[in-house]
């Protein structure tokens, strides 16, 4: 604590106006190079030098002063419609120089969704040690909010409010389903805090990535996907082999790809080999994505029944039922998994779809 200079940058600033990757990286530039100059007026800095350059002069006038960097969101730019190949090379290059071997450096900490290993393929970056909460147990546990804090914060909100509305199951449900390495339950910590702050259960979500809508990743390829994607909305985990390197491609063209993309983003949860989606409030988006996206096929079309599902049930108009079942089950049934119980699990799930918002699915007895 007070021992080292701190130079803290959010890279997801950019310019009013910015089209281009050199109007972002000179507004960095510029604007670092002058807190150097009013930090350190009696430095003998030339503002046409490199940034490494003057931080080496610094660093040698200045009796050895060492500068600890904080960079959040590292790979932003790597998500903007204007930057090219080119100029993600010349992004790591910039990170390089700036940090790689330089004596000033004391310690260099970024945040950011994509693997660096990914762009630095080379010795650019090779400095870092790289930690996540599904591959590694070091600090997963300050990633996401685990059982214990939420008991926590839940007891807090008991104690101060006197007409709540939320409980300590309806967290669970909400907003767990994450995991950490070493396997430690892991909540939406945004999503709990907001639930006890407007002591209301709700959707919250705000995707971690550079899209909100689950449909972006699931268009590149509907026909490798929604089978899958039915087995998940029924609450069934599904196989799948995921990387992190692949969510780093927007073409997202095989079905791993999409999903490490939606496992990296927050929209699915991986365990044991498996992709699910991990609670009501990420089943919600998925549901919402069911109703509005026509070019799901078999999908639209079965979630577009349920309202006529659930308005004969509740009229106890079993003959509409026995018709929308059989016409789920007969058109759209795989003939070799005809008479499966998964499989007309999966059916009844689709065609109740609008039945989640209303009613709660009861434990078994």
């Amino acid at each position: 604590m007070n021992q080292y200079n701190v130079i803290s940058l959010s890279l997801n600033r950019i310019p009013n106006n910015c089209t281009s990757y050199r109007q972002y990286i000179e507004r960095i530039e510029s604007r670092l190079k002058r807190d150097l100059i009013h930090s350190f007026p009696a430095a003998d800095i030339c503002e046409q030098d490199a940034l490494w350059d003057i931080l080496t002069d610094i660093y040698a006038q200045e009796n050895s002063a060492k500068f600890i960097f904080i960079l959040d969101e590292w790979d932003y730019i790597f998500h903007r419609d204007f930057v090219t190949e080119e100029d993600k090379a010349s992004y790591i290059d910039f990170l390089s120089n700036l940090l790689k071997d330089q004596p000033y450096v004391s310690l260099a900490y970024m945040t950011g969704i994509l693997p660096i290993a990914k762009y630095s393929s080379g010795s650019e970056l090779n400095m870092f040690a790289e930690y996540t909460m599904a591959a590694e147990e070091l600090y997963s546990e300050y990633v996401g909010f685990t059982e214990k804090e939420v008991d926590v914060l839940f007891e807090k909100y008991l104690q101060n409010e006197p007409n709540s509305q939320v409980t300590r199951e309806g967290l669970r449900i909400w907003y767990d389903g994450y995991h950490t390495k070493s396997g430690e339950r892991v909540y939406n910590p945004r999503s709990v805090v907001l639930a006890l702050t407007n002591n209301n259960l709700g959707n919250y979500w705000t995707s971690s990535g550079p899209y909100d809508e689950i449909y972006y990743y699931v268009q590149h390829n509907i026909a490798a996907v929604q089978d899958d994607l039915v087995q998940m909305i029924s609450g069934i985990p599904v196989p799948a082999k995921i990387s992190e390197y692949a969510a780093t491609s927007m073409r997202l063209s095989t079905k791993e790809e999409i999903f490490s993309a939606m496992v990296v983003y927050g929209f699915l949860t991986y365990e044991n080999g498996c992709v699910s989606i991990p609670n009501k409030e990420l089943m919600d988006r998925f549901n919402e994505m069911l109703m509005k996206e026509q070019s799901l096929g078999y999908i639209y079309q079965l979630a577009q029944k349920s309202e006529k599902m659930l308005a004969a049930t509740l009229a106890g108009d079993t003959d509409t039922m026995t018709e929308i079942l059989e016409y789920a089950h007969n058109t759209e049934s795989p003939l070799l998994s005809y008479s499966s119980e998964a499989e007309l699990t999966m059916i009844v799930n689709l065609v109740y779809l609008q039945a989640r918002d209303r009613y709660r699915k009861a434990k078994p007895v």
